[in-house]
């Protein structure tokens, strides 16, 4: 393998262009079972049909585990964001269209949302009776299975150089409510400074899906919440600031 092609560096992993593979090599401290449970849930993705890169293998490469799939050359949403700020709004359609086709699959194999935020909340750094408030209200929300992506923002969808649309990074995918998810959408907005893009964001999703808008913003506390569990402490703070917060106007 040739490894001398950075494509992205992110806290936990690098990933490379080798031909016409992409190598993700973790760090060698990232869970081994964190690594086969990404490959399982994007095997599991690709069984619904929707367009994404194919899963080569897993392996280790100097004692590091690492995924390989198949390597889609083209430019992420967010990159022709910011190369053409005038069509911003048609972008973020694009994702919402996409999102959209991802929340129209299922798969019964896969965690399942509620259980997996149940367990985050019981991390998260809140006092025991926001916690339970939390716990409440999630078990009150209605019960879906809908396929969600976990971490859907635009650096996760590829336009292919033949205009063709990849999603990535399947490593939180879950079933279950589909408004979770687009509450995760519009955190992520925030948390990368775009106060105006979420706002965007929510109102397109909302109008193309037939979505209250008060209906996602119940999710926001839970969502926050779950999420604040993992990153780094400015993250933490934020959202954790979210998580507190009973209801929105």
């Amino acid at each position: 393998m040739n490894l001398d092609r950075v494509i992205a560096v992110r806290n936990t992993k690098t990933v490379y262009r080798d031909g016409k593979n992409c190598i993700k090599v973790f760090n060698d401290d990232y869970s081994k079972s964190d690594v086969l449970n990404e490959a399982l849930n994007h095997a599991r993705v690709e069984e619904t049909g929707l367009n994404v890169p194919k899963i080569i293998g897993v392996t280790t490469i100097d004692g590091k585990w690492a995924i390989i799939s198949e390597y889609i050359k083209g430019k992420t949403l967010a990159q022709l964001m910011e190369e053409d700020p005038d069509n911003k709004e048609k972008y973020i359609e694009m994702l919402v269209d996409l999102q959209i086709e991802v929340q129209s699959k299922t798969n019964p194999l896969l965690t399942k949302l509620k259980d997996k935020m149940n367990r985050k909340i019981s991390e998260a750094d809140l006092d025991a009776n926001t916690r339970y408030d939390l716990h409440t209200r999630l078990e009150g929300m209605p019960k879906h299975n809908k396929l969600c992506h976990g971490d859907f923002n635009p650096s996760n969808v590829i336009i292919s150089s033949k205009g063709k649309a990849y999603i990535i990074d399947w490593s939180h995918a879950t079933q279950g409510n589909a408004s979770a998810d687009v509450a995760r959408t519009y955190l992520l907005f925030w948390l990368n400074g775009d106060m105006d893009g979420a706002e965007k964001y929510l109102d397109i999703f909302c109008k193309k899906s037939n979505t209250k808008k008060e209906y996602v913003q119940k999710w926001m506390p839970i969502v926050a919440a779950s999420q604040s569990v993992k990153g780094n402490a400015k993250e933490r703070e934020f959202l954790l600031s979210w998580a507190d917060v009973v209801d929105y106007e």
